[in-house]
């Protein structure tokens, strides 16, 4: 050990940057009994808004967490996005699914970044086994057989290290521990220039803007523009070619180009940054004993709001699996190779949501007026001349390979609903009920299975009574009789009698030995 290098307790799992994902991922793993570091080179919650959009799936995570409560005043309801073709004519809207809402949210949300994040760290801090450390950079990574080390330097010029079992670098799109870890970055083929800017807007200013979210598909300027909380208003500018990002990033070019639509009169500017939107995936998500999330993991161009949400995705999907393998579940101790299918998993659902997105971003930045007036009467002609209803939910894909059932059924890899029940006279949500483990949903005229082991079973519109029948539908549209539910909400398997549930739950328990 160096020279001033102070040594320290091992941990289950030491996690690199505190952001969103890393303090997400700090609550989950905290909230599991796991012993976990987390370190940040800044002390403080970053005071302007980055990300904007939260689904429904991020809120049943911050339920689980136990933050939802502080996180809703800050959040309201997405508005429909209409697209305006060439000639001004709408061509698209995208708006979010009817209720009953089958996670019980409202599925698509705006929200304000600094308190949610402040939220998700003020949770961190009350569980007395996660250990905040801010003001540090990691320098260093070793990794043998039993666990991983980080080399860390302090802002006084000290230096540290932290031994964890496994890390998770959640540092972001320059992350040092992908660097450490060597993971290369694989090319999505997306590199644009945009301008993005953040406003609040005053009574005046409001008066003069668009009641719903807006994607201006210009060829001259395309442009989104999205209703946040409050009287929070945010505009992405692509630029044009030559146009300097220095410039247009001054509040003098700012303004310039928000004069299509209100001045400096009509509100402040709360940040405006240039960007190149990218479109990125790491190789490999996994080296030994060290996995990469959030940004780190990957980035993808801003036409969904995706961003924040499959940082979230990401550990949700990794951290039930790594408590799975430190301190065993329903079945026993998971093998370590449960692991693997966390990059195999989140990488195929990053790919195919990335794919999915720069299909809507080619309908918006198409910037040769010929092409475009082609892409608007085709988008019409598609409808009948009717623009209908595009659920933004119905573009994220499901889950696909991994830790999921050989067996095909349409509901594998999909989101299990969380609906409304009645419990002691209140309605409440069925999480509260069951909580996030290994859940068994049952029709209530499906035997139960000779052995619970040790699943949590929920039966259907019999011992749970539903207020709006979302589960019962939901099970009834996808005619399936038992449905086996992972930790992280997640469809492992499904079955339509007790034969096949029974081989369901002998291939379930296999796969996680």
């Amino acid at each position: 050990m160096g020279k001033g290098m102070q040594a320290r307790d091992e941990y289950d799992v030491a996690l690199v940057g505190f952001g969103p994902t890393g303090a997400v991922a700090a609550a989950l793993l905290g909230g599991m009994g796991l012993k976990v570091w987390v370190g940040d080179r800044l002390h403080g919650v970053y005071d302007k808004p980055r990300a904007i959009a939260l689904d429904h799936e991020i809120l049943r995570v911050f339920q689980q967490i136990g933050v939802v409560d502080a996180v809703v005043p800050h959040m309201e309801p997405f508005t429909p996005s209409e697209y305006f073709g060439v000639d001004g004519q709408l061509i698209k809207r995208m708006t979010m699914v009817s209720p009953p809402y089958p996670l019980g949210y409202t599925p698509s949300n705006v929200f304000t970044q600094p308190p949610v994040e402040a939220a998700l760290r003020e949770r961190v801090a009350q569980l007395s086994n996660v250990a905040v450390e801010l003001g540090v950079e990691v320098n260093g990574l070793t990794q043998d057989n039993d666990g991983a080390t980080l080399q860390l330097q302090r802002e006084d010029g000290s230096q540290a290290s932290v031994r964890a079992r496994y890390v998770i670098g959640c540092d972001g799109a320059s992350s040092t521990v992908r660097r450490l870890a060597d993971i290369a970055l694989e090319d999505l083929v997306f590199d644009e220039p945009w301008l993005v800017v953040d406003v609040r807007v005053n009574e005046a200013g409001l008066r003069k803007l668009p009641t719903t979210s807006v994607q201006y598909c210009n060829p001259e300027r395309p442009t989104t523009f999205v209703i946040g909380p409050h009287n929070h208003r945010r505009w992405e500018i692509s630029l044009k070619p030559g146009e300097d990002p220095r410039e247009v990033a001054t509040p003098e070019g700012t303004w310039r180009l928000l004069s299509p639509w209100i001045g400096p009169d009509d509100g402040e500017l709360w940040r405006q940054a240039s960007y190149r939107f990218h479109a990125l995936v790491a190789e490999r998500w996994r080296v030994g004993r060290v996995f990469v999330a959030g940004d780190a993991a990957h980035q993808q161009p801003p036409f969904l709001g995706q961003g924040m949400c499959q940082g979230v995705r990401d550990v949700a999907n990794l951290c039930w699996k790594l408590a799975a393998v430190l301190q065993g579940d329903v079945t026993g101790q998971a093998a370590e190779t449960l692991l693997d299918s966390y990059g195999e998993e989140r990488k195929a659902h990053v790919k195919e949501l990335t794919s999915r997105i720069k299909g809507i971003g080619a309908v918006i930045c198409e910037r040769d007026p010929a092409l475009a007036r082609q892409r608007d009467a085709k988008l019409l002609a598609d409808v009948g001349g009717i623009v209908k209803d595009t659920p933004r939910q119905d573009v994220i894909p499901p889950l696909a390979g991994g830790l999921l059932s050989a067996t095909p059924h349409p509901v594998v890899g999909t989101l299990f609903p969380q609906p409304r029940v009645l419990c002691d006279g209140q309605t409440v949500l069925l999480d509260h009920i069951t909580g996030a483990g290994w859940r068994l949903a049952l029709q209530v005229d499906m035997p139960s299975p000779a052995k619970s082991h040790g699943l949590t079973i929920i039966r259907v519109d019999d011992g749970l009574k539903e207020a709006e029948g979302v589960l019962q539908d939901w099970m009834h549209r996808h005619e399936c009789a038992a449905v086996l539910v992972r930790p992280d909400h997640c469809v492992f398997g499904a079955a339509n009698d007790a034969t096949q549930l029974d081989s369901l739950l002998k291939e379930w328990r296999a796969r996680l030995k």
